[in-house]
Formats: structure tokens, C-alpha cells, sequence
């Protein structure tokens, strides 16, 4: 049980300091909506979806019964690997450089993910009222990350 929440820690950490990071050096270049995407989008998606991946495929079933479910299926172990090749994808597209088309293409594909999974979560809590903690704070960190990432994609994008 521990585990779980020292991932769930090092996930919100990994990625307010991303966030911070990536706006704080990606500000001060010549192309700062570029170089905050850039920073951002592999300390983003490493921190939430590599570290949901690892807590599924190792500690899956701690994990259920942390945020409310009964089982630990099939299902479940295809949607780890997913949030898997989000990460080792992001880290790609960042260490061989493939540029900002790239870094929104897989960003972007992350936060469709990461939206429908805010809205399973918000069901979870609010309509089978299933009020443990992952299932409250998933759509409110959702709002967090769109907000994060607004910036440099809506520049990239318009």
C-alpha cells in the first residue's frame, strides 16, 4: 500500500517539476513554445503514464484495491503496456530530436488518453460513488494538465 502512494507521489512531483522546469528554461529562448513543449512533453508523460505502467505491471493488484476495484484483469495489463509505449514514445521523440510535430502529435495523443481516463475516473467517484482518492483527483489533475500544456501547444497549433 505504501508503494502505491510513493508512485502516486513521484507521479504529481514528477510532473509539477516538469512543468516548472520545462516553463522556466523553455521561457528564456528565442522559441519559447517550442522549447516548453519540448521539455515538457517526455516530463510529463514519463512522470504519469511510465510511472502508471510500472505500478500496474508490478504492483496491479495493490493498485486496484488502492483506487476501489475489485479485480486486476487482462484489460488492465493492455492499458499498462499502453501507458508504456506513451513513455518509451515520448522519450524517442525527445532524445532523437524528431521536433515539434512529433512532440505534439504524441503529447496530444496522451491527453485524449489521459482525458477519457479523468472522465472514467469521474464517473468512478461521482456516479458509483467510488470516493477513494485516485478517482477524485484524476479530473482535477486532468484541468491541471491541459492548463500546463495550453501554452505551447495552442501556439504550435494557431
Amino acid at each position: 500500500k505504501m508503494v502505491i502512494k510513493i508512485i502516486e507521489f513521484i507521479r504529481i512531483a514528477g510532473a509539477t517539476f516538469g512543468t516548472f522546469w520545462a516553463y522556466q528554461v523553455g521561457m528564456n529562448t528565442i522559441t519559447p513554445y517550442e522549447s516548453v513543449l519540448h521539455i515538457l512533453t517526455p516530463w510529463l508523460i514519463v512522470s504519469i503514464a511510465g510511472t502508471s505502467a510500472i505500478e500496474g505491471l508490478f504492483f496491479g493488484k495493490q493498485s486496484a484495491a488502492e483506487k476501489g476495484f475489485v479485480n486486476d484483469g487482462n484489460y488492465a495489463y493492455q492499458s499498462r503496456i499502453g501507458l508504456l509505449s506513451y513513455a518509451v514514445i515520448s522519450l524517442l521523440v525527445y532524445f532523437e530530436n524528431w521536433g515539434p510535430k512529433a512532440e505534439l502529435t504524441i503529447i496530444l495523443t496522451f491527453l485524449f488518453f489521459m482525458f477519457f481516463s479523468a472522465l472514467n475516473h469521474g464517473y468512478q467517484a461521482f456516479v458509483k460513488k467510488n470516493y477513494h482518492w485516485e478517482n477524485l483527483n484524476r479530473p482535477f489533475l486532468t484541468i491541471l494538465l491541459i492548463v500546463a500544456i495550453w501554452y505551447p501547444v495552442y501556439n504550435l497549433l494557431f
